[in-house]
């Protein structure tokens, strides 16, 4: 059980070989950082049993009233939730901030499709303001079912 950075160790087909008209940035961003690897730019969890669960994204920062925060870090809070499955952060335009709170999109799992939304959304708050801070509570909080989707202030 480990978390990290996603890096391929041999080249695939179809393998990107460099950036049009900006080779050395090619280079420093996807082979520099763990030389002999090439660096997807995707943080993984491995298990104990050998899977491999992709993270998101290592360089997606919102920047929320001058504090820079990672989405893959609030994303691993929120799927932590019992009722779950996955989940996607965003900001949006804040004419103060520059960018808002969290906009989080929730797949929820099958049994927890009853979890009322607003109490979803009083938990994710309380639970991203513990393990992580107050400022990244999210403002808004879009559950998605199968079918239909609910949005609410929280």
């Amino acid at each position: 059980n480990i978390s990290g950075a996603l890096c391929i160790s041999q080249a695939w087909p179809g393998m990107a070989r460099t950036i049009y008209n900006d080779h050395k940035r090619f280079l420093e961003t996807y082979l520099t950082p763990y030389p002999g690897f090439f660096f997807t730019g995707d943080g993984v969890y491995r298990t104990s049993e050998g899977y491999y669960q992709l993270t998101g994204r290592l360089d997606d920062i919102i920047n929320i009233s001058g504090h820079r925060l990672g989405t893959a870090e609030v994303e691993d809070v929120v799927n932590h939730h019992v009722a779950v499955a996955e989940s996607a952060v965003i900001s949006y335009p804040h004419e103060i901030k520059g960018e808002g709170k969290m906009l989080d999109f929730l797949l929820l799992k099958h049994l927890s499709w009853g979890y009322g939304t607003a109490t979803l959304a009083a938990e994710l708050q309380k639970l991203i303001s513990k393990k992580i801070a107050k400022y990244a509570a999210p403002d808004y909080v879009q559950v998605t079912h199968a079918g239909w989707s609910n949005t609410l202030a929280a």
